[in-house]
């Protein structure tokens, strides 16, 4: 299966299945005498995984990382990191009556397509369970970008029709609350029309934002590796995510350039914009303002309301979904977009060295 590595220079490449006996990830291009130790990782895992509040599934992973190598006396040694996640909860006679017939809204229909051939557990590869590859690996590129004082805080703005009011936005508020929301009034609201959506056995999507400070200017490219298309592409790489905004996204359509231009000054001997309606970046390129970037992510599909299917013998059917779902994804998805985030910027930090003469010159000291 192609399509399983992301980034450049910072790597990574994601292996396992929902079902399988573990999953993981390689991160290649790290370099060498990064402070990491399994706890760093640990700490995103456990904002990831399952069985962590009554909105989410009840599978019980523990998604206990385990590393396996790159790392020697506490730093990473510019080696392959291998990361590997244990499946411990898995109950694959959930899926059985799922073996010959397509859940709406899943990967199901397509992956037959593709390969005339799948591992229904769950969804095997196509399953949201991956992710946990991709936030041990974000880890680390979170942890390099510490170095560099550039840090990502992701959190919930909207599940369902309640959004948050930004006047109360507390970010440790949204690392508490069940829903991820930054504000807990309307993380109590989220939660009643959650349970609602529970009681008609239905599901809800929502929004995720992600802010980047620290960002120098001059990270990304002006055609086909611009910075916002390569960040957009991480997102979009998240099963559950559908559009994705950066800066004031579609409500720059119906505006004329005077209102949507942010203005250039000088403040303490750097430029600075006024405002920030681009998110950070222009051009492809970051401008040293903070990055802003949402998430559109659509609601379960798993849903125990009857819907109507095929099967694989092309009879219609009707299908009633069991198992363990979340009845709402965006909470567990909120450090997945956070550290698909941090890849990207990472591997735009380390690519960017090369693009200046004056940069390799201070490296080999010439």
């Amino acid at each position: 299966m192609a399509g399983s590595s992301f980034g450049t220079i910072f790597q990574i490449s994601t292996w396992g299945e929902s079902h399988g006996a573990a999953l993981g990830v390689v991160v290649d291009g790290c370099p060498a005498g990064l402070p990491l130790e399994a706890a760093d990782i640990q700490a995103y895992l456990d904002r990831r995984k399952p069985g962590s509040s009554a909105i989410t599934t009840q599978r019980r992973e523990t998604d206990q990382v385990e590393l396996l190598s790159g790392i020697f006396d506490g730093r990473t040694t510019g080696t392959p990191i291998s990361m590997m996640i244990r499946n411990t909860s898995q109950r694959s006679a959930d899926y059985g009556n799922l073996a010959d017939c397509y859940r709406p809204g899943h990967a199901d229909y397509t992956f037959d397509a593709k390969y005339g051939f799948r591992d229904y557990r769950g969804g095997g590869r196509s399953s949201g369970r991956e992710t946990a590859g991709r936030v041990a690996g974000g880890a680390v590129a979170a942890k390099l970008l510490r170095e560099f004082g550039i840090t990502l805080a992701a959190y919930t703005t909207a599940i369902g029709p309640v959004e948050i009011d930004r006047s109360r936005f507390d970010l440790q508020t949204a690392r508490m609350t069940p829903t991820g929301m930054p504000d807990p009034d309307a993380s109590a609201a989220a939660e009643a029309y959650l349970e609602d959506c529970m009681r008609h056995y239905d599901s809800a999507g929502g929004v995720i934002e992600c802010v980047i400070d620290g960002v120098p200017a001059g990270l990304g490219d002006p055609v086909f590796e611009k910075l916002d298309a390569n960040l957009s592409k991480a997102l979009m790489s998240i099963g559950a995510v559908k559009a994705v905004e950066i800066g004031d996204g579609t409500a720059v359509a119906v505006r004329q350039g005077s209102q949507n231009n942010d203005p250039f000054h000088m403040e303490a001997g750097q430029v600075v914009k006024t405002s920030n309606h681009a998110g950070g970046i222009l051009g492809g390129i970051s401008d040293a303002s903070p990055i802003v970037l949402r998430a559109y992510v659509k609601p379960t599909p798993s849903i125990f309301s009857p819907q109507r299917t095929v099967n694989r013998q092309g009879e219609d059917i009707e299908l009633s979904i069991k198992g363990r779902h979340d009845p709402v994804i965006v909470p567990r998805a909120v450090v997945v977009v956070e550290t698909m985030a941090a890849l990207t910027i990472a591997d735009a930090l380390l690519l960017n060295a090369s693009a200046r003469l004056d940069n390799l010159q201070k490296i080999y000291g010439r």
